[in-house]
């Protein structure tokens, strides 16, 4: 399943933006947010988890790097969770009346970090995501690539400067093969899906990957920006 529904002068957009830890996902969303605005865009700036009063819960619980070991299943149940009512409440509408929404993560994370960084396999993942309404689809996908040691050094330096390690670092505490398997794996999944994936390298300052992320994105975008 696709976008729903089209606002008043252009069918609304659904974008992801995914990566390993510390690949700037949300750097880039907030860049590429404030560029469609001053274009007269409405857009939708969103994350997972955590995009929703429930999502923030369920965040706190699933990043706690205090809390006790979870089953992978346990993990993966919960984002989807999150996703669902994410969907429900902030993606579809935004989409509904015509906004470009912008997601850090969505399903593509769950199949890489709970699929091949967890050692699920995507069937499990992919079969709870073709029910309503987990059945929704991006319309574009940008791939933040970077290696692991660079990615997970960066993210470890920004909680501490965040002051979240403590609260939202579980991931960051994994072992580099885990994150090796959440970077392989999404790779796999961007060359199953070319027509939605656009892989992005994450590498150099964050000047040059927004320009990066702007010719990624051009084609789709360039109606709207010019209007």
């Amino acid at each position: 399943m696709s976008r729903t529904g089209h606002g008043r002068d252009a069918p609304g957009l659904f974008i992801t933006f995914e990566g390993i830890e510390g690949s700037g996902k949300s750097t880039q969303i907030a860049r590429l947010g404030r560029r469609l605005e001053d274009a007269g865009v409405e857009v939708v700036c969103t994350r997972e988890p955590g995009g929703t009063s429930l999502g923030r819960r369920l965040r706190a619980a699933l990043l706690d790097p205090q809390g006790s070991a979870m089953d992978p299943l346990a993990e993966m149940l919960l984002y989807a969770a999150d996703r669902a009512q994410h969907v429900c409440e902030v993606i579809r509408p935004g989409v509904k009346r015509g906004a470009v929404v912008l997601s850090d993560r969505y399903l593509d994370a769950t199949l890489a970090y709970q699929g091949y960084g967890r050692q699920l396999g995507t069937a499990v993942v992919l079969d709870i995501h073709t029910h309503p309404p987990l059945d929704l689809r991006p319309d574009r996908t940008v791939l933040l690539d970077l290696d692991p040691e660079t990615g997970v050094s960066r993210a470890r330096r920004r909680n501490a400067e965040l002051g979240v390690a403590e609260t939202e670092g579980r991931f960051e505490d994994e072992e580099l093969e885990f994150h090796r398997r959440v970077r392989d794996g999404y790779l796999a999944l961007a060359r199953n899906e070319p027509r939605r994936y656009r892989v992005v390298p994450a590498d150099g300052d964050t000047d040059e990957v927004e320009g990066r992320v702007g010719q990624a994105l051009a084609e789709l975008l360039s109606a709207r920006e010019t209007k």
